[in-house]
């Protein structure tokens, strides 16, 4: 059975980084961009990132512009961006697509082990499924990640065991990356 640890990624510099590197830890696999309304989540991800990184929990960033155009400027432009703003210490590796003929093979296998369900319930949920489904619409079936910001947890072994959408509330992610810590 495949696990997150059989993938190989590009870091922002263009090296190839086998997941595997990261076996034993709990991990966040986030999709990103700077111009993004959920942009400030990048200040609750750094926040956990200092709280839980000593016990063995890791960020992966993955810029992405597939989502509105808002992330098109270049890897160094956008870990600038980051470090600077938002003080991020946590990886970042080289802007991909997760979506469509050319989704990076992580994101498709992240995808299908946890399929978007929904962005919950309200307005403002409702109005982001109009806007994703949109936007999506031109990748068909291979709609993997409906916006920026969707999250990924990955237990110690590997294995994807929650999907969070962008409208998540951050605590609800925090006591979730905390709980599995204690296990």
């Amino acid at each position: 059975m495949a696990t997150v640890y059989d993938f190989t990624v590009k870091d922002r510099t263009g090296n190839e980084v086998q997941l595997s590197e990261y076996a034993g830890k709990v991990l966040l696999i986030v999709n990103t961009a700077t111009g993004c309304g959920f942009t400030p989540h990048y200040d609750p991800l750094e926040a956990m990132y200092k709280e839980f990184r000593e016990q063995g929990f890791e960020i992966l960033d993955f810029p992405c512009n597939q989502f509105a155009n808002q992330a098109p400027d270049s890897d160094d432009e956008i870990h600038e961006f980051c470090t600077v703003k938002f003080g991020t210490e946590f990886p970042q590796f080289a802007k991909i697509d997760v979506n469509g003929d050319n989704a990076d093979p992580l994101f498709v296998y992240l995808a299908t082990e946890k399929p978007f369900v929904s962005f919950g319930k309200g307005l403002k949920n409702t109005a982001l499924k109009k806007f994703a489904d949109m936007n999506n619409k031109a990748f068909g079936d291979k709609a993997y990640i409906k916006w920026n910001f969707t999250k990924f947890l990955v237990d110690r072994e590997g294995n994807v065991i929650a999907r969070f959408e962008p409208t998540t509330d951050m605590a609800e992610v925090r006591a979730a990356v905390a709980a599995e810590l204690e296990k």
